[in-house]
């Protein structure tokens, strides 16, 4: 959100406001600089020290960032902080302000506008010689690990030793140098480390759009071989390091793809089976993820064979975990794939079936049967996948009913149309398909009427919740008012009856207000505190906003007689 600087304390949450005019008074706000047009920074001491930075066109905040973990809110205690610093003591913002004594810091003693951290250092920069700025560069990479980092990292193109271990060796470095005492690395370390190795990967990116595929590759292959590892030994909360490795694997899989080089798609071929043998990435995601992009890169039999003979290893191996029994499903389709392209389609066929309870197969099974039109055996495979998972995995039941629908859609067969989509209406609605708009599209227009009174009275003798959103979406969709209203009054829940408020405010606005009067008045009943007073209020001028004033004023007046000692009730009533 965009915060005027004026009128930030009426913005931001009370209890932040108040924290971070409390690191305000203490002075934690330190260096608070305009490091270049607009943009300020500053840093605020706590527990941590955190360092904020705002944008500021012509007195609103536009942009704020502090990288402190602090994620329950738009706005930091810290860069709360800032802002009170930011009034104490304006630069220059553009924006018209009057000669204060306070605005005069703005400018030196000589009455010149004070200048930006970047312009200052950009003048330095340009009146410093190649030597000075050699010598500087040099004791600064012997003493400062990051920044070594990142002058290699950018300047690698001059580098005649650039490898695989050139990249592997600059993140290790990176990880070293954010350990702890016990060689353990929180959260806020490891997400410096994946910031440095964001870097990394985007010079990656770089290289791979101008097909330099060779740095590119070392890059990846350094980031997923040296993050796994480090995986166990991090507290990866924000995912960052996790995020690293996926985008060196999709990275991969985009040179893979785009290069056209049998040289690129080898590279990746050996980085990736030699990895599977080893097991680096078992149990994590991305172990069955390199094995596809191993078969992705294969080209020769002999490469085929090797991961063939690999898979049908691996799945002789016991699965105990939920993890490894997912993994082995995902070992078969492999498997299945890999049979595709060494053997054929018949002995991929003869394997799905033989594995068809694995739910992946079993849907490649029945859109085979369908692309033969051999509808009877798709049946067959659907409704034995219903007696399989019907019990313990009812969303997999689901699917195999929505494929019986697909089947009867396609043999044009209505009342299996009618049945299957009025069965996954009923028990299985969801918001990806309108099993609706099918009945309605199937059954007869002169018996519709009757069939909907049937169908709503299938739906309500289910258990509510989600049956009764249906029930009124339908009603909706029926337009049929009246039956809505009624189910809407049956509710006491003020935010239920909201849902539904654009279809009565103009139909049946007074008795939408007195409901809403009725629902109010009971909410308050149940329910104290200023939150739960200042969302009665909201609804109260919703009945304002319907044209509806009295009913407003009287239900301020019973609240006022009821509960004249709840002051922060009184206080509210007060701003309707």
């Amino acid at each position: 959100m965009q915060i005027p600087l004026s009128q930030f304390e009426q913005v931001i949450d009370e209890k932040i406001l108040k924290r971070g005019l409390s690191y305000y008074k203490k002075g934690l706000v330190r260096q608070l600089e305009e490091v270049s047009p607009n943009t300020y920074e500053a840093m605020v001491e706590g527990t941590e020290d955190y360092t904020v930075q705002l944008t500021v066109n012509k007195g609103v905040v536009t942009e704020y960032v502090c990288d402190c973990p602090y994620d329950q809110g738009p706005v930091c205690k810290h860069v709360a902080a800032v802002l009170f610093k930011l009034l104490e003591e304006p630069l220059q913002l553009n924006q018209k302000q009057t000669k204060t004594k306070s605005a005069s810091k703005t400018k030196t003693a000589t009455g010149k506008k004070r200048k930006t951290i970047t312009e200052q250092i950009s003048e330095m920069l340009d009146k410093a010689s190649k030597e000075e700025l050699i010598r500087l560069i040099k004791e600064e990479t012997a003493k400062n690990t990051t920044f070594r980092n990142r002058i290699m990292l950018a300047l690698e193109q001059y580098n005649d030793d650039i490898s695989k271990d050139f990249y592997a060796k600059q993140i290790k470095s990176i990880l070293r140098s954010a350990r702890g005492n016990y060689g353990f690395m929180d959260w806020q370390s490891s997400k410096a480390v994946g910031h440095s190795t964001e870097q990394l990967l985007d010079i990656a990116q770089k290289a791979s759009e101008n097909k330099n595929y060779q740095n590119a590759l070392f890059i990846c292959f350094a980031v997923m071989e040296v993050l796994i590892p480090a995986l166990s030994e991090v507290d990866d909360s924000s995912g960052i390091l996790s995020d690293c490795i996926t985008i060196a694997y999709e990275l991969l899989l985009e040179m893979n793809d785009e290069s056209n080089s049998e040289t690129v798609s080898k590279q990746i071929f050996d980085f990736c089976f030699d990895h599977c043998r080893k097991n680096t990435f078992r149990d994590w995601d991305w172990h069955v993820d390199v094995l596809w992009l191993a078969v992705a890169s294969a080209h020769t039999k002999e490469e085929y064979d090797c991961l063939l003979d690999y898979v049908e290893r691996e799945q002789n191996h016991q699965t105990k975990s939920y993890s490894e029994r997912h993994e082995a499903k995902q070992m078969q389709l492999v498997k299945y794939r890999l049979l595709e392209i060494t053997i054929g389609n018949a002995a991929a066929e003869a394997f799905l079936r033989q594995n068809v309870e694995n739910p992946e197969l079993r849907r490649i099974a029945i859109e085979n049967a369908m692309k033969q039109s051999d509808f009877d055996t798709a049946i067959a495979i659907a409704q034995e996948g219903i007696k399989q998972d019907q019990k313990q995995y009812p969303g997999l039941a689901k699917d195999w009913y929505d494929w019986l629908l697909r089947i009867a859609q396609a043999q044009n067969n209505t009342p299996k149309i009618i049945e299957y989509a009025r069965l996954l209406l009923i028990d299985y609605f969801n918001h990806n398909q309108d099993y609706y708009q099918i009945l309605k599209q199937h059954v007869k227009p002169e018996q519709w009427n009757d069939y909907v009174d049937s169908l709503i009275k299938d739906i309500e003798a289910k258990e509510r919740g989600r049956h009764s959103y249906l029930v009124a979406q339908i009603l909706i969709k029926e337009e049929r008012w009246e039956q809505l209203w009624n189910m809407v009054c049956k509710s006491s829940d003020l935010h239920y009856i909201e849902q539904y408020e654009t279809y009565f405010s103009k139909r049946y606005p007074e008795q939408l207000a007195e409901l809403y009067a009725k629902r109010i008045l009971d909410y308050l009943e149940r329910n104290v505190g200023r939150s739960f007073y200042e969302n009665a209020c909201r609804y109260i001028r919703k009945i304002i906003k319907l044209g509806e004033r009295q009913i407003a004023d009287e239900v301020i007046k019973t609240l006022r007689t009821r509960y004249p000692n709840r002051r922060a009730l009184m206080e509210e009533l007060s701003k309707v």
